[in-house]
């Protein structure tokens, strides 16, 4: 029988349970006064009958797939079994519903554990994903040095297929990718920040209700759009574009370029700086605003002195998040900015960056063994630590001005 089957079994005779020990539990109040709502007592009855048997249903799968492949055979049995149980345990927690039992507490104490597992699942799954990235990478520091890889400056993961032919090993110098990686998100920030943070001022700040109904959710929108569209729009509108204003002041530009990434990208993380500021910025309380003024500040000195240092974690957060996006972005990338790792801090030339080239590594058929394919998980790990980096930065800014508020 299908698991999914057995589950939705389950799951229907959990909801029966619910009703079940609701229906008891609101014949009980009749009589006398319960310690727990009703709505506990059924909770509790349908949670106890249900969980034993979808544990049962988990452990059966990952055995059969992982170490008895031959219990594939016997799903009939693990119905029955988990069937039976479902109301053996029922039948132990329906009799234990009574006017004194502790349901609301036994359900309150189920929630608690269950959000302890969901944080611990988090942090377990971080932990994992980092040990993976450093298990592969290290493989591939066997093979590559680290100081070639950190302080290379030619990037070419092109490894020979036999062994006689030209050109023994490929270049692993991934500082074209770093630099690449910046440039296009310095671009982009250049954009976003300014123009979210302001916009997030006017919203909150200077504009009408009216106003603000109607921009913010037309801004909000650019957040929708999904990346191929921006990357569409930045071969056909933007790269033409400024290749053409290039050419006309003399200046020569590539038709792929990081400049042309940069601005597509920037427009859209707007959203993300201004959505976050607008909602920090509103959340700053009322008072301090009022305070301000009835001191004789202007509304922009309000804006600057008080508003925005108060609103600062939040604002942080948010250029965080735009900047996270920025260097993660991939098809814009691809598509605007070109895979040629040159190493160039002009933006009118193409570049590449490091989701880039981790995506042109994994993709096809590649043997996990080849110092090419493991160069993607070197370049995930410094991915990973520049994301410490950041988070350490923006903590540090933020205990700063924090501090200076206060």
């Amino acid at each position: 029988m299908n698991i999914t089957i057995i589950l939705i079994i389950i799951g229907l005779l959990g909801i029966s349970a619910y009703y079940t020990g609701l229906r008891k539990s609101l014949t009980l109040r009749e009589d006398k006064l319960l310690h727990s709502t009703p709505i506990y007592h059924g909770a509790i009855l349908a949670i106890n009958s249900s969980l034993a048997s979808i544990l049962l249903v988990i452990v059966w799968v990952l055995f059969e797939k992982n170490i008895f492949p031959e219990l594939l055979a016997f799903r009939n049995i693990l119905f029955i079994i988990s069937i039976f149980i479902f109301f053996l345990t029922a039948f132990f927690t329906f009799k234990k519903i009574k006017n004194k039992f502790k349901a609301r507490d036994k359900v309150e104490k189920i929630i608690e554990l269950f959000l302890l597992v969901c944080s611990s699942l988090a942090i377990l799954i971080t932990v994992g994903i980092f040990l993976s990235v450093i298990f592969e990478s290290n493989r591939f520091f066997e093979s590559i040095p680290l100081t070639e890889f950190l302080f290379g400056t030619h990037w070419s993961p092109q490894m020979p297929i036999r062994e006689d032919q030209a050109g023994s090993t490929g270049a692993f110098g991934a500082v074209p990718l770093f630099t690449g990686t910046f440039l296009i998100a310095f671009i982009a920030m250049c954009i976003a920040g300014p123009i979210g943070l302001m916009s997030a001022i006017f919203l909150s700040e200077y504009a009408s209700k009216s106003v603000r109904d109607i921009v913010k959710p037309l801004t909000e929108i650019l957040a929708g759009i999904p990346t191929v569209v921006y990357g569409f729009f930045a071969v056909i509108v933007v790269a033409p574009f400024i290749r053409n204003t290039g050419n006309y002041f003399g200046i020569e530009v590539a038709s792929e370029s990081a400049l042309a990434a940069g601005l597509v990208m920037g427009v859209m993380i707007i959203p993300f700086v201004s959505s976050i500021s607008d909602d920090v910025i509103n959340a700053v309380p009322q008072n301090l605003k009022n305070g301000s003024l009835g001191v004789g500040a202007t509304k922009s000195e309000t804006i600057k002195l008080v508003i925005i240092p108060a609103a600062l974690p939040g604002i942080i957060g948010g250029l965080l998040l735009a900047v996270s996006r920025a260097i993660g972005e991939t098809m814009i990338v691809v598509m605007a900015a070109g895979m040629s790792a040159n190493l160039t801090a002009n933006p009118f030339e193409a570049v590449t960056t490091v989701t880039v080239q981790i995506v042109v590594l994994l993709v096809g058929d590649q043997e996990f063994d080849s110092p090419k394919t493991l160069a993607a998980f070197a370049l995930g790990l410094v991915l990973f630590i520049m994301t410490l980096i950041l988070n350490y930065i923006a903590l540090h800014i933020v205990r700063k001005y924090r501090e200076q508020y206060e």
